[in-house]
């Protein structure tokens, strides 16, 4: 596939340690924990565990079909590159951009919590004010617009500081939880099981918002062409990321459950983990679960933008997309153009998102819409590790049930999920996401009659890629796309 201007992005910026925290960052544990919890108890009342639960088994389903594409084809456009070159580029070009339009629709809701929680450290009416909130946030959007900017080296120091405070907090928090007594409810295994969802349709509306939940630790695959033995890493980052941020979801949303009432839950809306810090310390914990919550949206914006622009890159170096996209800057090494054309678009966005509500309703309607563009994306790869394995499913128990059946399951359920789904959704949910996969049929149609190579790729099979292209330990040829480097383990 060609590249429009012979220019690649930097190689070995990032470390294993270094891709594990940005997995984590990309799935946003306060950001998620703050902004969906109401979210998810509107759709399932007190299954929220259950629900994290079982999305969490298929969700490591398709982290295992990430790791295992990610070792046969280094792209940092991941899901794009790998359906296309499995399934079909029609579909490929689709995968990509669902991510490209989940992503976009998050930069703006993700943008309003980070300025209205900025504004609630100093006064909680002003919070609530949506068109401040958005200045506010739009301030925080072109800040990382600008870290972004700045290369993957810079990126990755301002995540470890973000992230390194956030996840300090929120593991204080957890204890402090443990020793609370003024609690609303008693722990309740049964919030573990079937019993408290509203019949299969309140499952499968459940399990889309813990889709959201989880979204983002994929962000190590895009980052592929810039990590250190990437076709181990980026995988290996992945499965990491989905098991800690597991774990404290579970941890959060059980918490949730016992100390704040129902009522608590839904007048706090997107706050509900200040409300949480308020009960469990009051006057400092509220502020500092903000903190937590804002860092945390900050640090997720940056992944986000990492995730839009890498693929946008992928897609402008394939001329699936105009060309320039797949410009890289001499200086950075970042894709500039596209990373410009995303700033550009979201604040756009945001102006728009004013006259559409409130913080918490803007929220709601994108939450679900992302989560049928996640269920859109993450089946097809699922599908695709699947295919490119097919030749060596029967070599090993391991491979059969790691390499096909869980991600196949995965798979499976993200499609199952999206069609369930569509019954139970608000109308503007449906129209964003649904509408926006369907405007990605006009470039796709369009660089395809203009004779894209993407159209016509070279099929993606282990058995022979992972021979000819793999690198271990050790040196590399010069030619390969895999290098060593200096640690960047800060």
């Amino acid at each position: 596939m060609s590249n429009s201007t012979g220019r690649g992005l930097q190689a070995n910026v990032l470390s294993t340690f270094d891709t594990v925290v940005m997995a984590v960052a990309g799935s946003a544990p306060a950001y998620s924990i703050a902004a969906t919890t109401a979210v998810l108890a509107g759709a399932v009342g007190l299954a929220g565990p259950a629900a994290l639960l079982y999305c969490a088994i298929p969700m490591l389903g398709i982290a295992l079909a990430f790791s295992r594409l990610s070792r046969i084809d280094v792209n940092a456009g991941a899901s794009y590159s790998w359906v296309g070159r499995t399934l079909h580029p029609f579909l490929g070009f689709i995968s990509g951009w669902a991510l490209v339009i989940s992503a976009t629709i998050f930069m703006v809701a993700g943008s309003l919590p980070a300025g209205s929680m900025t504004l609630a450290l100093f006064d909680e009416d002003l919070a609530a004010n949506t068109a401040l909130s958005t200045v506010v946030g739009a301030a925080w959007f072109l800040v990382m617009l600008a870290v972004v900017l700045g290369g993957a080296r810079l990126t990755v120091r301002a995540q470890l500081i973000m992230s390194g405070v956030e996840l300090t907090i929120l593991a204080l928090f957890a204890v402090l939880c443990l020793f609370h007594t003024d609690n609303s409810l008693p722990f309740d295994w049964s919030w573990f099981g079937f019993g408290h969802f509203d019949g299969v349709s309140g499952f499968a509306a459940g399990a889309l918002v813990a889709a959201f939940y989880y979204w983002g630790w994929d962000v190590t695959s895009n980052l592929s062409e810039e990590t250190r033995n990437s076709r181990r890493t980026t995988g290996l980052a992945g499965l990491i990321g989905v098991g800690v941020v597991f774990l404290l979801f579970e941890v959060f949303t059980v918490a949730v459950n016992i100390v704040l009432s129902s009522q608590q839950i839904d007048d706090n809306g997107a706050n509900v983990l200040a409300a949480l810090g308020e009960a469990v310390w009051p006057g400092w914990g509220g502020k500092l679960l903000i903190v937590a919550v804002m860092l945390s949206t900050v640090a997720t914006l940056e992944t986000t933008l990492i995730q839009v622009t890498r693929s946008l890159f992928a897609m402008g170096r394939d001329r699936t997309m105009p060309s320039a996209l797949g410009r890289v800057h001499r200086t950075w090494n970042t894709p500039w153009v596209a990373i410009v054309v995303v700033g550009g678009v979201a604040l756009v966005l945001f102006v728009a998102s004013n006259a559409l509500g409130s913080v918490g309703d803007i929220l709601a309607d994108a939450i679900s819409a992302i989560g049928l563009q996640i269920a859109v994306y993450y089946g097809l790869a699922g599908l695709a590790a699947v295919v490119a394995y097919r030749k060596t499913l029967l070599g090993s128990p391991s491979d059969f049930v790691l390499g096909g059946l869980w991600p196949l399951f995965g798979s499976v359920f993200m499609f199952w999920v999206f069609v369930e789904s569509l019954g139970e959704l608000a109308p503007t949910a449906i129209a964003i996401g649904i509408g926006g996969l369907a405007v990605g049929l006009v470039p796709m149609l369009w660089y395809w009659r203009q004779g894209s190579e993407y159209y016509r790729p070279a099929r993606l099979d282990a058995t022979r890629t992972v021979e000819a292209d793999y690198v271990p330990d050790g040196r590399p040829d010069e030619r390969s796309v895999v290098h060593e480097g200096l640690s960047t383990d800060f």
